[in-house]
């Protein structure tokens, strides 16, 4: 999937419908992602991205995952996005952004992604 798909997706799925808007969610997202992978699995997701996605998957790599739960991971998220966003819109966000990791990467590559998140995270990858 290309980046400009992986933005049209998001925004169908349920992210805000302004590009710039949306494109702040998914480096938002990813980022944090990003942040609670462990091992070579934020390696491994960040290969089946676009290009200009990876970087934003993987900066926090070499740092020590953070081990929060999906409520701590929607407040996190919608401090950073700001304007406004409360945790339940985040969690809309965080679910456009996952259900098109759905779509770009492979099954396999999901499933090593969801063995890596709470329970809690489960509902966001549901479509």
């Amino acid at each position: 999937m290309r980046s400009d798909e992986f933005l049209s997706y998001v925004i169908e799925a349920g992210g805000p419908t302004d590009p710039e808007s949306a494109a702040l969610v998914i480096r938002t997202v990813l980022d944090n992602l990003g942040k609670r992978l462990k091992g070579g699995e934020v390696a491994d997701l960040a290969a089946q991205l676009p290009d200009e996605l990876q970087e934003t998957l993987t900066r926090h790599s070499s740092a020590e995952p953070v081990r929060d739960d999906a409520d701590d991971f929607l407040r996190r998220t919608a401090d950073q996005l700001g304007h406004g966003v409360d945790p339940e819109t985040a969690g809309k966000y965080v679910r456009a952004v996952l259900s098109t990791l759905r779509a770009a990467v492979s099954e396999g590559e999901i499933d090593d992604l969801r063995s890596q998140l709470p329970a809690g995270f489960a509902p966001f990858f549901e479509e």
